[in-house]
């Protein structure tokens, strides 16, 4: 629905033009590192997922656009990272109602000024049963731990590496810790 899209853009883009403008005074407040949090959703598309999920990413395209043209525009784009997290993310097949259920093995976003860009980790296989499908679902094995993600943004906070075991005590399965 045309409507509901241009309701989506609009709410996160004020939300991130919110961001925007505290990150542009963080100095007179006295801040040198802040969390903020924007939220985009509707993902949880068990039905009409083609539909929905285009429309989402394209919100999801054209807010965080402006979003990052703002920061280099107040040359502050080097001094930010902007990443996506979510908990779940579809089976590869769809569902009787042309939508798809959750699973795990999601991909995410990260940018910014500082962010060594590529490709982490291994797409997977896109078979169904597969080599990657945990399942017979297209419920992909993930490459890249969540605590390897969350770790790797921890140290960007000063967490020291000696830490970061106690604050994801999963992230000794994993190589590289981060």
């Amino acid at each position: 629905d045309t409507q509901a899209a241009l309701a989506d853009l609009i709410a996160l883009a004020d939300q991130l033009a919110q961001v925007a403008q505290i990150i542009a005074v963080r100095g007179n407040l006295g801040m040198n590192r802040q969390i903020f949090f924007a939220g985009l959703g509707g993902f949880d598309n068990h039905e009409e997922l083609l539909v929905r999920h285009a429309s989402l990413m394209t919100t999801l395209d054209e807010a965080v656009g402006a979003f990052v043209t703002t920061l280099e525009q107040r040359g502050v784009l080097g001094d930010v990272t902007v990443f996506t997290e979510s908990e779940f993310n579809r089976t590869a097949n769809p569902n009787a109602n042309n939508g798809t259920d959750h699973a795990w093995g999601g991909h995410h976003l990260v940018l910014g000024g500082a962010v060594n860009g590529g490709v982490y980790g291994t797409f997977p296989t896109l078979e169904l049963q597969g080599p990657d499908d945990a399942s017979d679902r297209g419920n992909w094995i993930p490459t890249t731990g969540l605590d390897q993600y969350a770790a790797t943004l921890a140290q960007w906070f000063d967490v020291p590496p000696a830490d970061l075991n106690t604050i994801f005590p999963n992230l000794a399965n994993f190589s590289p810790r981060t």
